[in-house]
């Protein structure tokens, strides 16, 4: 069960999935679960569980509306913490009951996943956050 897993948000979805690949596989002798290209998404899992998510920083910029701001601005977010979670709305009520600032309402995105349901948060300090259920 992946219930907390890093995801890296990269400009250069190739390039950083070829890195990656060589130093996962070197080090750990682990294989990109799946690669898609065309999503910008790659994960690799360690012992069953994800381990490491690539998603394209543009395909997140627009969905969280950090689309208008320069590619390179401090904002631009190049990590997130994607939480998987029984209820994405009862959950989305649990963070912000601790203090996360809602960025996107819970809502369903079939163009991302069959039966994937997310919310996007920010923490205290910033770090974007994803709640996810599918």
């Amino acid at each position: 069960m992946d219930a907390l897993y890093p995801r890296l948000l990269v400009r250069d979805f190739p390039a950083t999935v070829e890195f990656y690949r060589g130093v996962l596989d070197e080090l750990f002798g682990v294989q990109p679960v799946k690669v898609i290209a065309e999503a910008s998404y790659a994960n690799w899992d360690l012992e069953g569980q994800a381990g490491l998510v690539l998603f394209g920083k543009s395909m997140i910029a627009g969905t969280v509306r950090t689309d208008s701001l320069p590619a390179e601005a401090p904002a631009q977010d190049k990590a997130m913490l994607v939480f998987k979670v029984a209820d994405v709305d009862a959950a989305t009520k649990t963070f912000e009951k601790f203090g996360a600032k809602l960025v996107t309402q819970p809502q369903d995105r079939p163009q991302w996943g069959p039966n994937l349901r997310t919310a996007h948060l920010r923490d205290p300090e910033g770090t974007l956050l994803e709640l996810q259920s599918y």
